[in-house]
């Protein structure tokens, strides 16, 4: 009896186990695991119209945010005439550092660098009316390039193709086809493209199968949109979009990093006049809000984080307690400089996500920022040795600082006590500028010179004015008209 019960217990028991082998996967809660797959994530970019700078921007700051995101899939949703083959190279570099699924959507055109581009993803999609080709390098007006040149850089760009196609059956061929008039696209007996031509591609056309076996010759398919282009790739319902969005603030960015050097030099420039001038002033102001263009631009360009705003302002507070608390001490001032410059070069290098710093010192990320500073200071250089050498000899350099000597001595603190009260008692008195008060200069009073300061504005040479009363540095005027 009991030996039958025991039979019966394990024959239930290896049915339940069948069962469970054979039945779907489901979670804790009694839900099956396919209702509760994750879907794919798809982030956005646009590369629309002419390839340059601002596009390398666009595709290197979105790149970045899908990496920090752990997006799935980066889709390019294409539309491009061509453009600089240098910013292509870089655009082509980004791709390959995403380590998810790179698609192309041609929607509509991929002529020239865009052709390029869509060979370095994973996959390439048409819209119906989508066309690729015609990628044949040329000047940047648009004219042809020299005969030996050109052929240095199709063989290059050839190579540089193949290397990004191995193992994606034609395209290599393909896209040597759109790049070299001199190429012949043969496969098997059928010409597709014979020499003394460019090959450009329509949708239809480049879905079209060749060879044997069979192969599809440049595309993954076709789709009227992105959200088609997903809905067939990934199934409806199976995937999350979300588009890179570019704000004006991002433009204005990407036009100020265009021009970083120049910017760069100028406030270096304009804080050398500064410092050579009685005073601070308006070159002062000017140098600081220049550097201040160049650091934050490359910021919002996203080029930097929070760490080189730090180390700028470190800098700029050692700088200032050397102005303020250790005057003549060189350590804080050489300290807080450096690392304001070491400030902007890192902030506007190009650091990706995750990357180690000894990877990014062993590349090529601080080599344009190194330039683009060395610039900066050369030109700042330049400038400041040319003014150096003439404007003390024309006017606006006696607008700005003193053309002689004080006669007599100082009539502030560390003085005798007899110059000291003479000072006091120019309170009220009315002297001339000698010098342009902005807002600090030198005045004349009863022939004998002053250090003074404007309390607001400023004012120019020959203008009157009136002590107010005597600091331990200088005396405080204003305009004669304005104490009427």
């Amino acid at each position: 009896m009991f030996k039958l019960v025991g039979i019966l217990v394990t024959l239930a028991l290896s049915s339940l186990i069948v069962f469970a082998a054979d039945a779907p996967k489901t979670g804790a809660l009694g839900v099956s695991a396919d209702l509760t797959k994750k879907k794919t994530s798809v982030y956005v970019l646009p590369v629309h119209d002419e390839i340059n700078s601002p596009t390398l921007y666009i595709v290197r700051r979105g790149l970045k945010e899908a990496i920090e995101q752990k997006v799935d899939v980066v889709l390019l949703d294409m539309n491009t005439p061509g453009g600089a083959l240098d910013v292509t190279f870089d655009i082509m570099e980004a791709l390959e550092k995403f380590p998810g699924q790179t698609i192309t959507f041609v929607n509509t055109d991929a002529i020239s660098a865009g052709a390029f581009i869509s060979a370095t993803t994973d996959e390439i999609w048409f819209n119906p009316r989508g066309k690729i080709g015609a990628a044949a390098p040329v000047t940047g007006d648009g004219k042809d390039i020299d005969k030996s040149m050109r052929q240095k850089i199709v063989s290059f760009l050839r190579a540089e193709v193949r290397s990004v196609s191995e193992g994606k059956g034609y395209r290599g061929q393909v896209i040597s086809a759109m790049i070299d008039e001199d190429y012949e696209l043969k496969i098997g007996e059928k010409i597709l493209k014979p020499k003394g031509e460019l090959l450009t591609l329509t949708a239809t056309e480049a879905l079209e199968t060749h060879g044997d076996p069979a192969q599809v010759l440049l595309g993954a398919g076709k789709a009227s949109d992105v959200a088609a282009l997903l809905t067939a790739k990934f199934g409806a319902g199976n995937y999350e979009v979300k588009h890179f969005e570019v704000t004006w603030s991002e433009h204005l960015a990407k036009y100020l990093t265009r021009i970083s050097p120049i910017l760069l030099g100028l406030g270096i420039l304009a804080l050398y006049v500064e410092f050579k001038t009685p005073g601070f002033g308006l070159f002062g102001v000017t140098g600081i809000v220049l550097l201040a263009i160049v650091f934050l631009g490359s910021y919002v360009a996203g080029l930097s984080g929070h760490e080189p705003m730090l180390l700028f302002a470190v800098g700029v507070l050692l700088v200032a307690l050397e102005i303020a608390f250790f005057p003549g001490g060189v350590v804080f001032a050489v300290t807080g400089l450096a690392l304001m410059l070491g400030s902007l070069v890192w902030g506007m290098a190009d650091l990706w996500p995750n990357e180690p710093l000894s990877i990014a010192w062993s590349g090529d990320a601080f080599v344009g920022p190194v330039q683009n500073l060395g610039f900066g200071l050369l030109f700042a250089v330049v400038f400041a040795l040319a003014l150096a050498r003439f404007l003390p000899k024309g006017w606006f350099f006696t607008q700005l600082a003193v053309g002689q000597a004080i006669a007599g001595s100082a009539q502030n603190a560390g003085v005798a006590p007899e110059l000291g009260a003479r000072a006091s008692s120019l309170v009220g008195r009315t002297g001339v500028a000698v010098t342009g008060l902005f807002p600090s200069g030198q005045i004349e009073i009863d022939g004998r010179r002053y250090e003074a300061r404007m309390e607001v504005g400023a004012v120019p040479p020959g203008t009157t004015v009136v002590v107010r009363r005597k600091t331990d540095f200088n005396l405080i005027v204003e305009r004669a008209e304005a104490a009427l």
